[in-house]
């Protein structure tokens, strides 16, 4: 039996923050102000599912963990 990590498609390689900027802003058309008007929504709904997980989660489910809003 092979193990399960050979039969997994290999994982997409991980772009330089300068592109994913240069992808960003050529999205919007290089118009820098939609792109943070964007990325804010974007912060926001994350936030927003987050609470709910938070609401949903028990802390025995992962044994004294919670998610935070917050970077550590």
């Amino acid at each position: 039996m092979r193990p399960l990590k050979a039969a997994l498609p290999d994982e997409p390689a991980t772009p330089s923050p300068e592109a994913e900027f240069d992808d960003v802003l050529r999205y919007h058309d290089g118009d820098a102000g939609a792109a943070v008007r964007t990325l804010l929504a974007d912060c926001r709904y994350l936030r927003q599912q987050l609470a709910l997980t938070r609401m949903g989660m028990s802390i025995g489910f992962t044994r004294g963990w919670t998610p935070s809003f917050d970077r550590d």
